[in-house]
């Protein structure tokens, strides 16, 4: 009888377990969590990305409605529930992380030339990159100006130490693109900047309206940090596997403009002088040919890159799920510690 108890047991937890590895999932969990929230987040954000110039409303509009998870924003949310807030100053500043990341991406995709965002043309595709940096730079104003409007110098700190932290973050990969001598350090420094920088703003803000001593407020920035690591670690992996499909995405397209990320990196270096020369060839100089990505994957996958990766993406998942460990007990940590897991398994 034990056994069978024990075999029911195992059934359920394996059940869950894999109930568990939907990223879409666990976002819609920890949404539900803050949804009235949301609710006014989506208000505010509607409300301030309006202009008298129709260009305007129209371009963002475009990249807000393409879709996206609200992640960034939905992060601030459940830091201040987390915290214990009950207050409603965490709503205009979830809005000013959304209006920075969107003007990130706005700007991302003039700079890497790309045609398509999650299957959808881009702003810059449809209204041109001139428009599009200049409505992005629109989207940094309104942030700033959600910012003065909460009347805290902290958080006028976080988010805009945050917003310089991801520019310099861009023009550090300008200076690492296509050049396969980058290393893991430097990789990880552009990741902290372009990724993790705005992720552990938009946690820390949450503590910082809570009025929660310097403890929990350095926890969530851990938290925030190491999750969007891990986070744009697996991103990266995504890119040469073929869960990218199921996400709406192409293969390979960070292979065709030659990033240089983490999985390449170990790749180049672990293999011979034949191999840095085809890396050298596809991604220093742009040189593809039919059958390269291919080939690529083949050297990623003789060199267990990707599953390498993942383990790097996993050893920052656990230092972020440990900065948790400093809150009571809630349905709010434990899906936020949940988030950290399924992040990690979308790379599967």
């Amino acid at each position: 009888m034990a056994t069978v108890i024990q075999l029911a047991e195992q059934k359920t937890k394996d059940r869950e377990a894999a109930a568990k590895r939907d990223i879409g999932a666990v976002v819609k969990r920890l949404t539900a969590l803050v949804e009235g929230e949301l609710a006014e987040v989506n208000k505010v954000i509607l409300q301030e990305m309006q202009s008298e110039v129709a260009l305007i409303p129209q371009l963002a509009g475009h990249l807000i409605a393409a879709g996206g998870k609200r992640l960034r924003p939905v992060l601030t949310l459940a830091a201040a529930k987390l915290c214990g807030y009950t207050g409603s100053r965490q709503v205009g500043l979830a809005a000013c992380v959304e209006f920075i990341h969107t003007a990130t991406l706005l700007h991302d995709d003039v700079v890497d030339e790309s045609d398509l965002r999650r299957g959808i043309a881009t702003a810059n595709a449809v209204w041109g990159n001139k428009a599009s940096v200049l409505v992005g730079d629109f989207l940094f104003s309104r942030a700033f100006q959600l910012m003065v409007s909460d009347g805290s110098l902290k958080v006028l700190k976080v988010l805009s130490d945050a917003s310089a932290i991801i520019a310099e973050g861009e023009v550090q990969q300008l200076m690492t693109a296509n050049d396969t001598d980058t290393g893991e350090e430097a990789y990880l420094s552009v990741v902290k900047a372009k990724t993790a920088a705005l992720f552990s703003a938009a946690c820390q803000v949450g503590a910082v309206v809570a009025e929660r001593p310097s403890n929990e407020e350095d926890a969530l920035v851990s938290y925030g940090t190491n999750l969007g690591i891990a986070f744009q670690i697996v991103d990266d992996v995504l890119d040469y596997s073929a869960k990218q499909a199921d996400l709406g995405k192409s293969i390979g397209d960070d292979f065709q403009e030659g990033k240089v990320t983490l999985p390449i990196i170990l790749a180049y270096r672990r293999g011979n002088e034949e191999e840095r020369s085809f890396w050298r060839r596809t991604i220093e100089d742009l040189e593809q040919e039919d059958g390269d990505l291919e080939h690529a994957m083949s050297l990623m996958t003789k060199h267990n890159t990707l599953v390498d990766s993942l383990d790097r993406a996993r050893h920052y998942g656990s230092v972020a799920k440990d900065a948790l460990g400093l809150f009571p007990d809630s349905e709010v940590r434990e899906t936020l510690a949940d988030l950290i897991d399924f992040c990690i398994e979308r790379g599967h």
